[in-house]
């Protein structure tokens, strides 16, 4: 009987793992002796990264979306489907249609949802760039915008892309001196902990970078409701900060589909974080955002993270005791305008160190964006 590979979920982190291990193990997948089997949602990858820059008008949606069977090795059985329930005893997944698919070695990269509608108010007034739609939304009111108060509220944590609130408060600063309108307008940026940023050479480079042009910076800014008719927000000490455009990093949350299951709480997966394994079951790994452990929701984590994986099943596979583990691994690009970016590396054992900004990292982001497709094919 053929070993049976099953990855949940058609993200960065699902299907350079899926890749990863076509490539491993297609001898094995050819002489029948392997099956991969990929289950997503729906029959299309998505970028998410594209959709910062679609709200400036630097990017067409359809750039952040591909066919998900166009980006996956031909050893790859691609599932369309929602699985509805993970059976950890009988390891096998129930998906929407019924049908029930069979699992020795098991990968969920569910990854993370949004859910706005926890705070009152922030569905009706405020714009967020972490979708596809909300991204189009926010493209036209910032061309409808004519000068008043721009307000980027982190509103949930954690969040994916965690340098994307400090890249789009610098950016929209920028775009307005563009726009001719930063004379009559303000910026302001609210965040729930004690500093701009969880990491604190981020959020020390942040703080500079936003004294120097003069936004305004609330720390621990905890959003308790939105007042959409007064275009107010509101925090749970009393405090209150009136907009004219409201931007916010709304709360996230994990799958229910991971509870569930009893493999974590909140929908998280409870995860070792460096072998990558489920802690609540057997032969059972999580990757990217599904997972516990306290990295930055990032692209980068995802696809470090899935080539760990490919090693450690590959290895199981072939009868081998597997030793790849995840150190931590993390790569973020940062804009610091509209032309001018840095980026930041750094692992379980070193805190980033922020480059100077420059002309040419942006340009390396906006070259990434365009290759990040051979990124999910596991080619880079």
């Amino acid at each position: 009987m053929s070993e049976r590979i099953v990855v949940v979920g058609g993200g960065t982190g699902g299907t350079v793992l899926a890749n990863k291990l076509a490539s491993k193990l297609a001898d094995d997948i050819d002489a029948g002796e392997v099956t991969l089997t990929l289950v997503n949602e729906t029959d299309t990858h998505v970028y998410k990264p594209v959709w910062l820059y679609v709200a400036f008008g630097q990017a067409d949606p359809s750039e952040g979306r591909r066919p998900l069977a166009d980006l996956l090795d031909r050893r790859v059985q691609l599932r369309t489907g929602r699985v509805t329930d993970v059976d950890t005893d009988g390891k096998r997944l129930t998906v929407d249609d019924g049908d029930r698919i069979g699992y020795d070695h098991l990968t969920l990269a569910t990854g993370a949802r949004l859910v706005p509608d926890r705070i009152p108010g922030l569905v009706e007034g405020a714009h967020d760039f972490y979708s596809e739609d909300g991204a189009e939304r926010l493209r036209e009111a910032l061309a409808e915008f004519s000068g008043g108060r721009i307000v980027l509220s982190v509103v949930g944590m954690p969040h994916m892309c965690p340098a994307a609130p400090v890249e789009f408060t610098l950016m929209v600063e920028d775009w307005l001196h563009e726009q001719g309108l930063r004379a009559e307008s303000e910026v302001c940026y609210t965040v729930p902990m004690e500093r701009e940023h969880k990491l604190p050479p981020v959020a020390d480079w942040a703080a500079e970078r936003f004294v120097d042009r003069d936004i305004e910076s609330h720390t621990e800014f905890v959003v308790e409701r939105v007042d959409a008719d007064d275009r107010t927000l509101h925090a749970a000490d009393g405090a209150a900060l009136d907009y004219d455009l409201l931007v916010s990093i709304p709360p996230h949350a994990g799958v229910a589909l991971v509870t569930d299951a009893g493999l974590g709480d909140d929908g998280w997966v409870e995860t070792d974080r460096r072998t990558l394994e489920a802690a609540r079951a057997d032969d059972i790994y999580a990757i990217g955002d599904t997972t516990d452990i306290e990295r930055p929701m990032a692209g980068s984590v995802a696809h470090y993270q899935a080539g760990v994986v490919a090693d450690r099943i590959a290895s199981r596979v072939r009868g081998h005791t597997p030793t790849a583990t995840y150190d931590g691994k993390v790569l973020c690009f940062l804009e610091a305008g509209m032309d001018e970016a840095t980026f930041v590396s750094f692992d379980y054992d070193s805190m980033p160190v922020l480059r100077t900004e420059s002309k040419l990292v942006h340009w390396a982001k906006k070259g990434y964006n365009e290759a990040y497709w051979l990124t999910a094919r596991g080619l880079i």
